[in-house]
């Protein structure tokens, strides 16, 4: 039985229903008061991890166990990151020319004025 169902068959992980306690909650009312869960999953060892979509979980255990069956049920992965939502922060698209303007003006970042050797081949 998965996380789930165990969930909405007993509440809250134990048999409160015997002893008198809250009313059952469906699936998607749990679902709703779950946190969701930014999944990035790194597909061979020394690539990357890249974002392979979201999830609602009750906690990080289960959100990696659950992005493990939705996102890796081929074998794709050999590493799982899980990030809660609330703790990822953001640059505004409307800031993007103050947030990245300090760059442009530092030419020897821009490799534009280097004379690239034929044997290297495309870069």
């Amino acid at each position: 039985m998965n996380h789930l169902n165990a969930i909405c068959r007993y509440g809250d992980y134990g048999d409160k229903e015997a002893a008198g306690g809250p009313e059952q909650k469906s699936a998607a009312e749990l679902q709703q008061e779950w946190p969701l869960w930014e999944v990035f999953i790194r597909s061979k060892a020394g690539l990357d991890h890249k974002h392979a979509g979201s999830l609602h979980a009750a906690d990080a255990r289960m959100a990696i166990e659950n992005a493990r069956d939705v996102y890796t049920r081929r074998n794709e992965g050999v590493s799982i990151w899980v990030v809660e939502s609330k703790n990822i922060h953001a640059s505004e698209p409307s800031e993007s020319e103050a947030l990245f303007d300090p760059a442009n003006d530092k030419i020897y970042r821009h490799p534009t004025f280097y004379q690239i050797p034929e044997e290297v081949g495309h870069m």
